[in-house]
């Protein structure tokens, strides 16, 4: 233990506090998945757990990617510290588990663990009874629940768009739910809700990395004085956020505008496609798109879709296929701009924060939480969601005045680091656990 983690924890000592304990949970292991909320779930695992005073301990999820062992539902495949949820069985309409060993066995690893927090990041492959096995196994442990998108409030996978038409959503009720899911019922959908609801009561803290999605869940009924907006931080860059050199090929090719991360209909990768194809029907040069993904683990539908799409993109499209997240600052610092066209609301991107990391705008639709997270001309610059022609007329004006994405260096947002999100969250933590866990006036003081 270094110097500095000795005196904080002397420091405790002197106050008579005892080492804070903290659970961290989330629905996949980073190792087996590489979604952003499970990276961030475990980068606050592993900062928290490097802060002074403090134990901690992660939780994975499998989603059957891991196989259990002996019988027992939990396996210990990436360390001492770290657990593997090896179970089967999920309801996601009221996001269940029909795990009949999954009581029992966790159970026992909070009593064993005796963590005074338990942060989940996700309930998806525990199911929401957790929250209730938790309480009973440990009365005086505070549960915070991190939100990550609209799982609770829409069926749709959380992402309040209709079927089959993908149009934004902007509240559900049982009606509009039923008539998204017509194999369902509107008792099916009212039944739902309060069986979620009924869970969620036991949740001491709500924490939403963005506003939007914050609001979104107060209107369908969460408390406010139990919710906190707190952003995903980052890792610290190696060698800080100054804006790297221009790439050489630039100049002569012109603007080259980059997509990172999954490529799927509600990623809006249709969009882009579209746009460059109108572009070059009105024999606009200077402007590439360039796409960075994966869509194997898309429906077989979709895939055969992008491929037709593919084979017919026009020359200033490419795919440059899959690529690994260490790359992503390199490659983002390799286009002049970043875009994110969703044609879903969205939260708190991971691949937002990862571009300003790298110092790169970011063009994005007009709605949601990229809309919220990217201020039009200050951080880069919004088009009409879904609007191939409204991304087409940006993308022409930008290559006449390339200079305007360059004059955002100056104003392009810093994101949190992981440990100011640390930080912010240990503060959170103790209140709840020194302080009355429902204090109205706590969502106002956290940082």
């Amino acid at each position: 233990m270094d110097a500095l983690g000795s005196g904080a924890e002397a420091a405790e000592a002197r106050r008579g506090r005892k080492r804070l304990r903290v659970l961290v949970l989330s629905h996949m292991h980073p190792k087996v998945s590489h979604g952003g909320a499970e990276i961030a779930a475990y980068q606050l695992y592993r900062q928290v757990k490097a802060s002074p005073g403090v134990e901690s301990w992660f939780v994975a999820a499998s989603g059957g990617k891991v196989q259990s062992r002996l019988g027992t539902p939990f396996a210990q495949p990436f360390g001492p510290d770290e657990y593997v949820y090896c179970g089967h069985g999920f309801d996601h309409f009221i996001h269940a588990n029909q795990d009949t060993n999954f009581p029992r066995a966790l159970t026992t690893l909070l009593t064993t663990l005796r963590p005074d927090v338990v942060h989940l990041h996700h309930y998806t492959n525990f199911g929401v009874e957790v929250f209730l096995h938790i309480r009973r196994a440990l009365p005086q442990a505070r549960i915070v629940l991190t939100l990550h998108e609209f799982l609770g409030i829409c069926n749709h996978f959380g992402q309040m768009v209709k079927r089959p038409s993908f149009f934004l959503c902007n509240a559900a009720s049982a009606h509009d739910c039923a008539r998204c899911f017509p194999e369902k019922t509107e008792q099916d959908f009212f039944l739902r809700e309060l069986y979620l609801k009924r869970f969620f009561g036991l949740v001491d803290h709500f924490v939403s990395p963005s506003q939007f999605l914050l609001d979104r869940y107060v209107a369908w009924g969460l408390p406010a004085a139990r919710m906190s907006m707190v952003e995903n931080g980052m890792p610290e860059p190696e060698n800080g956020l100054a804006l790297p050199p221009e790439p050489e090929h630039h100049g002569a090719e012109g603007l080259v505008l980059g997509f990172f991360g999954q490529v799927s209909r509600l990623k809006g990768v249709n969009v882009l496609i579209d746009a460059a194809r109108m572009l070059e029907t009105d024999g606009v040069t200077g402007v590439r798109f360039e796409v960075y993904g994966d869509y194997s683990n898309q429906p077989q539908a979709f895939r055969d879709d992008f491929d037709r799409r593919l084979a017919d993109a026009p020359g200033n499209f490419r795919f440059m296929g899959p690529y690994e997240n260490s790359r992503v600052r390199s490659l983002m610092q390799g286009v002049d701009a970043v875009m994110v066209p969703s044609v879903w609301w969205e939260n708190s991107p991971l691949v937002i924060q990862e571009a300003f990391t790298a110092r790169r705008p970011v063009i994005c639709s007009d709605i949601g939480g990229m809309a919220e997270k990217v201020r039009d001309g200050v951080d880069g610059f919004h088009f009409r969601a879904g609007n191939p022609a409204s991304l087409a007329a940006l993308a022409r004006r930008l290559a006449k005045e390339p200079q305007r994405l360059r004059a955002l260096s100056a104003t392009i947002a810093v994101p949190p680091t992981i440990r100011e999100t640390s930080r912010t969250m240990l503060k959170l933590y103790r209140r709840l656990v020194h302080g009355n866990a429902r204090d109205a006036a706590m969502s106002q003081e956290i940082e």
